[in-house]
């Protein structure tokens, strides 16, 4: 691997001594714009439903004016240690996998070696899940979607690397929009299984090469798009230097390096470190993502990475708050995609309802628009809609529950508050729905 794209890392590192470059860095002092589009209900169509419950659809994007297409390159840790329990019934039998070890268990109930009782339950199971669960939020028309597995073969012997050659992390999929070719390279990961240390330096190095598409890459660049690695590990740093037992200093700074390139080549690694290993010393991933300007998720139960990672964004959008300005009634109930696409559930009444959509993104930044929206209750839409309603209340509490939160709430809190204080119609907002919309066109 290092002697089929080396040369064109070698490359990429000049940039980052090069005074001047295509991917140098302008200071940024001011919060991203975000731009919001509303694409349902569309301008003067009347919204009907049994309840008196309005669904809105759209889009909201951080930090650019034109259309945003995405290339996500999920980075999946295989190593050895991803053979432990995940805390969750991933395969969903009705039994959630144990280490034996950690349980009160009779002497020869389980054998000497193993670590989890269901092999489909591990946190190597739960990467997978959580990446097939991505994919079904994903919108393939916007997003190519790519797959790279790491680890780090072992001497048994010495516990080094077992070559200076190997691969340490390898392309299982390049950028597709062909969601079912990442779907069978997903099996084939579960298939091989765990194995081998942690080489975080190749991997991100590998990504760098894949989305930015170098000399070497099996993916295609695509100009204009954001570029975006998922970085899921339990483990730190062991490889590529030393023994596979210990995190190297060296280990550590191989990947910091790693993660100034991606920097310079405009990509950010969004790290997840799943369970208390990975938390305790979370150094080199929380820099790296640091580094890359992208966002360090700690997952102290590794299964929970399956819901969390349907909550990261790739649109640098945190939240989306709708609001009834009439009713001064606020919905939460806002399904928010990785790409910025959101479905929102709004109280409503009979004939016309002034509506306001706010937007927080991920650098503090907010924009809100506002529209009308006729409403007619009738028996033509069935009770699906109250389901699905109930469907994303659930997701959202349980996301809440995970994430770091503090920021969102105190959008919604500012949100809560100018609904109470009233709102002056003169008070500089965004009120223009086609303005607005003319601004956002794609």
């Amino acid at each position: 691997m290092q002697a089929r794209w080396g040369g064109a890392l070698a490359a990429l590192a000049g940039l980052v001594l090069a005074p001047s470059t295509l991917w140098a860095e302008a200071p940024s002092l001011e919060p991203a714009a975000v731009r919001l589009e509303i694409t349902e209900p569309r301008p003067g169509e009347v919204v009907r439903n049994r309840v008196t419950m309005a669904p809105v659809r759209g889009r909201a994007v951080s930090g650019s004016g034109e259309r945003v297409d995405f290339d996500v390159m999920v980075v999946i840790d295989t190593s050895h240690s991803t053979r432990y329990p995940s805390g969750i019934d991933v395969d969903g039998d009705g039994e959630v996998g144990m280490n034996p070890k950690q349980e009160l268990v009779l002497p020869g109930a389980y054998p000497e070696d193993m670590v989890c009782s269901d092999a489909e339950d591990t946190i190597l199971a739960a990467e997978v899940l959580a990446t097939r669960q991505l994919l079904g939020i994903l919108d393939s028309e916007r997003t190519r979607v790519g797959i790279i597995s790491f680890s780090g073969e072992v001497d048994p012997e010495s516990g080094e690397r077992l070559s200076a050659q190997q691969r340490d992390a390898v392309v299982r999929v390049p950028l597709t929009q062909d969601f079912a070719r990442i779907e069978a390279a997903l099996a084939e990961i579960l298939d091989g299984g765990p194995g081998g240390a942690t080489n975080f330096a190749a991997a991100v190095q590998l990504s760098v090469v894949e989305l930015s598409g170098l000399s070497g890459a099996r993916s295609k660049a695509r100009r204009g798009s954001r570029k975006v690695v998922a970085f899921l590990t339990d483990g730190v740093p062991t490889f590529p230097f030393g023994k596979a037992s210990t995190s190297d200093p060296e280990d550590i700074e191989a990947a910091i390096a790693a993660a100034r390139l991606a920097r310079k080549a405009g990509i950010e690694v969004n790290g997840f470190a799943l369970g208390q290993g990975a938390l305790g010393a979370p150094l080199a991933l929380s820099e790296l993502s640091r580094i890359s300007r992208g966002r360090f998720t700690p997952v102290r139960n590794p299964g929970d990475i399956v819901a969390l990672l349907q909550g990261i964004s790739f649109a640098g959008i945190e939240d989306v708050i709708v609001t009834n300005l009439d009713s001064g009634e606020i919905s939460y109930d806002v399904e928010l995609a990785p790409d910025g696409s959101f479905l929102a559930f709004l109280p409503v009444r009979e004939g016309s309802n002034r509506v306001e959509v706010a937007a927080l993104g991920g650098d503090g930044g907010e924009q809100r628009l506002r529209f009308e929206l006729e409403f007619e209750k009738s028996g033509l839409t069935a009770r699906e809609l109250e389901i699905e309603l109930e469907r994303v209340k659930r997701r959202n509490r349980y996301l809440m529950r995970l994430i770091e939160k503090e920021r969102i709430e105190a959008f919604r809190e500012r949100q809560r508050k100018r609904i109470q204080v009233g709102l002056d119609e003169s008070d500089g907002s965004d009120e223009n729905r086609a303005g607005e919309a003319e601004q956002g066109a794609e």
